[in-house]
């Protein structure tokens, strides 16, 4: 794959909070695991345990324990009933992880939403959640615990990189579609050479 390619993928590589309710291959799923899980890790740790949640009953009870788009009034940013994923992975840590387990959620995090995109899937990393209520409905054991959440489907809204504005204002918005723009810095504001 040529490296433009790969940028265009992830040009449409954001988060996205409104999904078509069109279920997901499980294989694929299944996949995007058995591939995050052989990325790079923090003195080879391990400490990730991920709980695929696929199920339209267990999708709607983990519902009400999802926080989404702070940026956003929760009218427009959280997604209504037709709008929700419709498969979860739930990424519960060891509690004895080492420090670099941050480190390798995000490798995680990106390989899953890398993949996902390619096929056309979207993806939203959640980290304001109700951590024990999720433990509790999926009876993660004592020796994990819950840190993140990422909502799949196919995406029913449009997510679009906008140039950040003279006021330098990074939040995200909507506009009367409720498809989302994302401000991002350029290059050169990033980028130092020396």
């Amino acid at each position: 794959m040529e490296i433009k390619e790969i940028n265009a993928l992830y040009e449409q590589c954001r988060t996205y909070r409104r999904f078509r309710q069109t279920p997901l291959d499980h294989d694929f799923l299944v996949s995007l695991v058995e591939t995050a899980h052989r990325r790079s890790s923090g003195r080879n740790g391990q400490p990730w345990h991920y709980y695929l949640v696929e199920t339209p009953e267990t999708v709607a009870a983990l519902q009400p324990y999802m926080h989404w788009a702070a940026a956003l009034p929760k009218e427009i940013g959280t997604p209504k009933p037709g709008e929700q994923p419709v498969s979860y992975l739930i990424m519960a840590q060891e509690k004895n992880a080492n420090p670099f387990c941050y480190v390798d959620a995000g490798i995680a995090f990106d390989t899953i939403a890398f993949l996902a995109i390619s096929k056309g899937i979207g993806t939203a990393l959640l980290a304001a959640i109700n951590r024990a209520k999720i433990a509790e409905i999926l009876k993660v054991p004592d020796n994990q615990e819950v840190t993140f959440a990422i909502g799949l489907g196919y995406p029913a809204h449009k997510s679009t990189i906008v140039p950040v504005g003279t006021d330098g204002n990074l939040d995200y918005y909507v506009d009367e579609k409720r498809d989302y723009y994302v401000p991002k810095k350029s290059l050169k504001e990033v980028l130092v050479l020396k």
